[in-house]
């Protein structure tokens, strides 16, 4: 009947409730000890919960209450992020389609921004790359044009690091449909490194993903931008040696090799 579903329901979301307080509980103490607890009791509770917290959420939506599935949904991606970061980047995907279904874009594509950083985190970069267009494309359907710029150096740097530029390139040509962004210091930057990883020049790369516009993005691509070596090994052009010039010699086949990669990888 109605009244004993309703019953369900109450007992449901109370014990969703009490779960999540005790699970966030229990997290906090197994985070401060992770090194040392990692495989204990505590730890292994949290899949479980999450579990549950996820079964709720589905209760929450069939209800039609989609806010609360979102919470919860992102409560449990949160609790499970140190632990299983590849179940906490499935739940802020399921939060982010929640929010979408709901038309609300923006607490969507804050979540897909959370399942992006986890993936590159975890150098799952094809994975990243999705994500990241994902977020872009709804940035644009917001027209919140400056933040589509930012995504566009963080599809860059993360096409580069699965050594595909002709992915890279794509993403700053494609980018030029977007209003504003051809007279942007964002396009400039990304020319420079484009340009400087074809040439194989690791000071041009370096000088621009040391450059504020870089350094200060999340800290998840500012470490990608810092970590970028060009194909090859890199010539240090300002300091060539007959050892730098020797390498050169070698860096067409290198060049060669990428290109073939990334071509496989379109």
């Amino acid at each position: 009947s109605a009244v004993a579903f309703k019953n369900a329901k109450q007992f449901e979301q109370a014990k969703d409730a009490c779960l999540r307080e005790a699970v966030a509980h229990e997290n906090n103490r197994a985070y401060l000890f992770q090194p040392l607890q990692r495989n204990s009791a505590e730890m292994q509770k949290l899949p479980e919960a999450v579990q549950l917290i996820e079964k709720a959420s589905m209760m929450y939506l069939e209800n039609g209450t989609p806010d609360t599935a979102a919470m919860a949904l992102e409560r449990a991606g949160k609790l499970i992020e140190n632990v299983d970061p590849e179940k906490a980047v499935q739940l802020y995907q399921q939060t982010a389609n929640v929010f979408e279904n709901e038309e609300r874009l923006r607490q969507a594509v804050e979540l897909l921004g959370k399942a992006s950083r986890l993936l590159v985190r975890g150098r799952r970069f094809d994975e990243a790359a999705l994500s990241i267009q994902k977020e872009k494309n709804i940035y644009k359907e917001i027209e919140n044009y400056p933040t589509c710029y930012k995504k566009t150096i963080a599809q860059v740097l993360v096409h580069l690091h699965r050594s595909d530029y002709v992915a890279a390139e794509r993403c700053v040509r494609e980018s030029y449909s977007i209003p504003g962004f051809s007279g942007s210091e964002d396009c400039a930057a990304l020319e420079q490194l484009l340009e400087g990883y074809d040439q194989q020049d690791q000071d041009q790369v370096s000088e621009v993903c040391n450059s504020p516009l870089f350094k200060y993005m999340d800290n998840d691509y500012a470490k990608l931008g810092l970590s970028l070596v060009v194909p090859g090994g890199g010539i240090k052009k300002k300091s060539a040696t007959p050892q730098a010039k020797s390498e050169g010699a070698a860096a067409p086949a290198a060049e060669e090799d990428e290109d073939e990669y990334a071509g496989g990888l379109c």
